[in-house]
């Protein structure tokens, strides 16, 4: 059953756009070509399979009849199986749907996960036959250009940076969407709070809040420089952001005054419909 939080965004358009944000699907099919720890996983969640996918198939239907556009932010799937890639390849040929990856979209169920991780899951797992740029995307919707890039693992590459820099530059309204929340202090105390596993699980932690971090999570979670420049980035064009990864809803501003919003899991029907104005 569908939970949708109602957002609405000023930004000076003539027309509305409507867009329906879902993040954190985690839809956890498996056969017999992918083995251990993959079936132990699809096993412990095969109750769920059923209402998962339910849920995603209403969102979508509900994105269709009502909005312009879907956004989904990541773990669309839970693990890397051969069924969970061509289930998503179906689902990702829908046009209104604009998508990036979190970091279950590459987790194999062991290893230490970073960009070398991520990388080696891409190659190895079949991820290239996705269909889609899981790394970054862009499309210009009812005069927003909605620009999406894959933090995963709390870091982000120069040439993401960049890439959002030449987009911003097209002159149109932004709306930036990631996996992992950027930093800010409001949320950081919330999901602390939420977790309790001492991470706060968001993107741009410098070292002062890393210190109630355990280290094998601070180790995965340290932003590097680029990391550092992306978060600190501020252009007025850029009019808000949208992100999941920490599993509920949350409203705050960012240092700057952008606001992002963080939306629950999709995968217990939750999703966010945004008005832009």
């Amino acid at each position: 059953m569908l939970s949708i939080e109602k957002t609405v965004i000023e930004i000076g358009l003539e027309k509305p756009v409507k867009v329906l944000h879902v993040t954190d699907s985690h839809v956890p099919l498996c056969d017999e070509r992918d083995g251990e720890p993959m079936q132990s996983i699809a096993t412990r969640k095969a109750p769920k399979v059923k209402e998962i996918l339910e849920n995603l198939n209403e969102q979508i239907a509900y994105a269709e009849e009502n909005c312009d556009l879907l956004v989904h932010t990541g773990d669309l799937f839970d693990f890397v199986s051969r069924a969970n890639i061509e289930f998503a390849r179906e689902v990702l040929k829908n046009p209104k749907i604009l998508y990036v990856a979190g970091n279950h979209e590459y987790y194999i169920g062991r290893g230490h996960e970073d960009n070398v991780y991520r990388m080696n899951s891409y190659w190895t797992r079949g991820l290239d036959q996705l269909g889609v740029n899981m790394f970054f995307t862009s499309r210009a919707v009812g005069g927003v250009n909605f620009v999406g890039i894959d933090d995963a693992y709390h870091t982000v590459e120069p040439w993401q940076l960049k890439r959002l820099r030449m987009e911003v530059e097209k002159g149109l309204p932004v709306i930036l969407f990631v996996h992992a929340p950027l930093f800010e202090q409001k949320l950081f105390e919330r999901s602390v709070e939420y977790w309790k596993d001492g991470s706060a699980y968001l993107m741009g932690c410098d070292e002062e809040h890393l210190m109630i971090y355990p280290e094998y999570l601070a180790v995965t979670q340290r932003p590097n420089e680029i990391t550092v420049q992306f978060v600190a980035y501020r252009e007025k064009r850029i009019k808000a952001v949208l992100a999941g990864h920490v599993h509920f809803n949350f409203e705050s501003a960012l240092p700057g005054g952008t606001m992002q919003y963080v939306t629950g899991r999709g995968n217990q029907g939750v999703a966010r419909e945004i008005t832009l104005l």
